[in-house]
């Protein structure tokens, strides 16, 4: 059975909160999108200890603590301008489409 594409309602660099889990009210930066896996790498979110063997790169080993992947459907738009989460709606301008907040109706940043 192969893996099937999902839509992912967040892009790479977007702020995001997530809304269920251990890291409930937590903010970051999105670092990874898994289209493949509907999950998302965020920043400081799901920190999980992993144990490295001694590496060219790494020669000592040890425990490294590195942020793992989560459902997309557990995080949500964060808007700074109303400080909220939030859903977005896409308007069409003249420079073509455009990310909006539900909330307060102000233009997202592109994080294309």
């Amino acid at each position: 059975m192969a893996a099937e594409r999902q839509k992912i309602h967040v892009r790479k660099g977007d702020l995001v909160m997530v809304i269920t889990g251990k890291d409930s009210g937590k903010k970051g930066k999105v670092l990874q999108v898994l289209p493949k896996k509907g999950r998302v790498v965020v920043e400081k979110v799901n920190v999980v200890k992993r144990h490295t063997k001694p590496s060219q790169s790494m020669p000592q080993g040890g425990i490294i603590e590195k942020e793992a992947p989560i459902a997309s459907s557990n995080v949500m738009l964060y808007c700074s301008e109303c400080n909220s989460v939030t859903r977005l709606s896409v308007k069409m301008t003249e420079a073509g489409k455009v990310r909006v907040c539900k909330m307060c109706g102000v233009n997202l940043p592109d994080t294309k």
